[in-house]
């Protein structure tokens, strides 16, 4: 296990609440970066403090080693268009702090080469991803009042062997190799990466149990990948990160909701189902984006089990 520390000025917003960290492979004029390298290290379960607006704001485990992957940002035309994209799943502190006001504590962690901060608390320039040592991070975890333990226990990578395997075989199998798009949209159909990062920008908990640990969510498409177009496929709004069994009932259209947020439960599903998982059909689940209502509206209209047809 690793300590990462990555400086986010410009992509802080994209990556933090994406959950990805993501850098070109090359310089602008196809040179090497030690910094962008690093991205090819990072191993599942390592740490990463992110560094913004001279602060640190918030701590990330990684889920995944670095794929190729389409630039994310639009706003920063210089960079290259295909890059290293690491998943991390990141916790952002109520307390962000500005490590150059702990400087005396942490100079004797910083490596003579590639640290993050001069000897005087400024950040180096030029830095995106570096590693740390064990010594400097443990510092970082005090200051921030994070605990390590709790943070590795809650974004534990759930690593599923057997689906990793079935993704490589059908990226093999349909000579899919180097068609970056395409990979993309075979993990998003199984659940993984893209998609789920997506739908993050746009949903932090479960609309009905408000469970907020997002590691134990699943992203469930509103109108079925079946049925999507390849935007509507990774489309966040096509989205709801949502508890297992929440998602089994919506995905089999057993529930839905209303343009304003009313629990729909249909017909044919056991009363036994809603007392046992605790569903109340009484609650609400919150306001939806204009475009997520026109995806519940096609769930409404041709997923879900409708009783009394919903305006």
């Amino acid at each position: 296990m690793r300590y990462w520390w990555v400086n986010q000025n410009s992509t802080y917003k994209h990556e933090v609440l994406g959950g990805f960290l993501w850098s070109p492979k090359t310089t602008a004029p196809g040179h090497r970066n030690y910094f962008y390298d690093t991205m090819t290290s990072i191993q599942p379960g390592d740490v990463v403090f992110s560094f913004n607006n001279t602060k640190i704001c918030a701590i990330g485990v990684a889920q995944s080693t670095a794929e190729t992957s389409p630039k994310p940002f639009d706003d920063i035309p210089n960079w290259n268009s295909q890059g290293w994209r690491v998943e991390v799943e990141f916790e952002e502190l109520s307390k962000p702090f500005r490590p150059k006001n702990f400087i005396d504590l942490l100079a004797p962690h910083l490596a003579d080469k590639y640290a993050p901060l001069q000897q005087n608390g400024n950040g180096n320039q030029g830095v995106y991803l570096t590693d740390i040592s064990p010594g400097m991070a443990q510092l970082l975890f005090h200051l921030s009042g994070v605990n390590e333990t709790e943070l590795l226990s809650d974004f534990s990578p759930e690593l599923d062997i057997d689906l990793e395997e079935q993704m490589k075989d059908e990226i093999e199998l349909r000579q899919l190799e180097g068609d970056v798009e395409a990979i993309q949209l075979v993990k998003a159909r199984r659940g993984q990466g893209v998609f789920r990062n997506n739908v993050k920008f746009f949903e932090k908990r479960c609309r009905i149990t408000n469970l907020d640990k997002v590691i134990h969510l699943r992203a469930s498409h509103i109108k079925p990948w079946r049925d999507a177009s390849v935007f509507e496929k990774l489309d966040g709004q096509n989205g709801l990160l949502l508890s297992p069994h929440v998602d089994h009932l919506f995905d089999r259209g057993f529930i839905s909701f209303s343009d304003s947020g009313r629990i729909l439960v249909a017909k044919n599903l056991s009363q036994e189902v809603l007392t046992r998982w605790s569903l109340d059909r009484a609650g609400n689940v919150g306001t939806f984006s204009p475009n997520q209502i026109e995806y519940l509206t096609y769930h409404r209209d041709l997923v879900f089990e409708l009783t009394v047809k919903v305006s």
